[in-house]
């Protein structure tokens, strides 16, 4: 004799609902999902509205992922009337792509739509080449939190006080292009250069921070650094950081570090138009030089393989790396990055500096550059400079 429970499973009205439920999950997997229209602003708009009480994406927001091109943006049609959409973006340089925004109409949900669009979003990104997928989710969302484990989406942070009601995000992230190896990665804080010109002092504040955790950064420290170690001039504007003059610096603060270079020589001299700033570049440099050698820091001439690389950051190290920004920005900018992890196919850094256009600090850390786009990414200039500035608390050096 069946039971009571089995009974009630067996009842016209369970049965009756699990045909509804079926029908509606055959209709949700026939929905079309297709690349957003540019007259669909009112309609994701609308949706928006439907979907979310606070951290709404603004009709101003969809108007510029509508004429982006660095990112996925599709929606769920159900005739003239949206269902759901995701937009995915894509960190431009990189092999990161990030699920900014996900939502589905509340008469829709239940139904693996939400589930379908992130599959559809894991494609697109795959298809532009990215390798991994990362998202933010509130500490409070317990269902979305469970489809993203689910989809074998893994926490690797967490970001206090993120949403607008003051819950904190949890940061998950994906490989969604399977290779062998896993990442490793450190613990490095992270800092936004405070000025366009601070790259190399916001690096070394991370690094300086990441071997001793009692190190307090600050603007009036970012400066200071800058004033140490800048080359006085460069292309235009205000003189960026020598590596030399960043490794000085760093020893000055109890640091030990090493310099990478691939030139004997001075250094940026090939970017500067102005016949009469190079000659106090190339004093800055020998005075740099000059400095080191009484200091006994050493000086490495000749070029910075990612092994080198590698092996001083698993000694615990911390190399600065000098990467051109082109592939980003498409601007021809010498640009100071710190590694923090790497893996079978990637370099991943801790970026000093958001773009603007809608980055945050969680888009600035951790990227990951495919290996051979690191290789071309580090290369600088017509001289194909290649420098770097690794910092630990040991004596010995990669190579050593």
């Amino acid at each position: 004799m069946d039971s009571p429970e089995r009974q009630d499973m067996d009842s016209p009205e369970r049965l009756k609902q699990s045909q509804v439920n079926l029908m509606k999950a055959v209709f949700m997997s026939s929905l079309p999902l297709e690349s957003v229209r540019p007259d669909d602003l009112d309609a994701l708009v609308a949706l928006e509205q439907r979907c979310f009480s606070s951290d709404r994406l603004s009709r101003r927001s969809f108007r510029r992922w509508l004429e982006g091109d660095q990112r996925v943006l599709l929606v769920a049609r159900d005739g003239d009337r949206l269902a759901g959409y995701i937009l995915v973006l894509f960190h431009r340089g990189t092999r990161l792509a990030r699920m900014y925004s996900l939502a589905v109409d509340p008469d829709y949900r239940g139904q693996g739509l939400a589930r379908r669009l992130i599959g559809a979003g894991e494609d697109g990104a795959r298809d532009s080449g990215r390798f991994y997928m990362r998202l933010e989710v509130s500490s409070k969302n317990t269902s979305a939190i469970a489809l993203y484990e689910t989809l074998g989406y893994k926490q690797f942070g967490l970001y206090q006080d993120y949403y607008e009601d003051h819950t904190d995000a949890l940061r998950y992230q994906k490989r969604i292009r399977v290779v062998g190896d896993t990442a490793y990665h450190r613990a490095i804080p992270w800092l936004a250069q405070s000025t366009r010109f601070t790259c190399g002092p916001a690096s070394l504040m991370m690094a300086m921070a990441a071997l001793k955790p009692d190190y307090q950064p600050s603007d009036t420290e970012e400066l200071r650094l800058w004033r140490e170690s800048t080359t006085i001039f460069m292309t235009s504007g205000h003189g960026g950081c020598h590596p030399m003059g960043m490794a000085l610096a760093a020893d000055n603060r109890g640091y030990r570090a090493e310099v990478w270079v691939n030139h004997d020589g001075p250094l940026f001299l090939d970017g500067v138009r102005d016949e009469t700033k190079k000659p106090v570049m190339m004093l800055v440099h020998e005075d740099y030089r000059h400095a080191l050698e009484a200091r006994a820091v050493p000086v490495h001439y000749r070029e910075v393989r990612q092994d080198d690389l590698i092996a001083a950051f698993d000694r615990g190290g911390v190399p600065i790396i000098l990467i051109s920004t082109y592939r980003m920005d498409s601007k021809k900018a010498p640009h100071w990055v710190v590694m923090s992890g790497y893996d079978e196919e990637c370099i991943y850094v801790h970026d000093p500096d958001p773009d603007g256009q809608g980055q945050t600090a969680l888009d600035c850390q951790y990227l990951p550059l495919a290996r051979a786009d690191f290789e071309r990414m580090t290369s600088f200039g017509r001289s194909r400079l290649r420098t770097a500035v690794i910092l630990s608390r040991e004596l010995s050096g990669p190579g050593e």
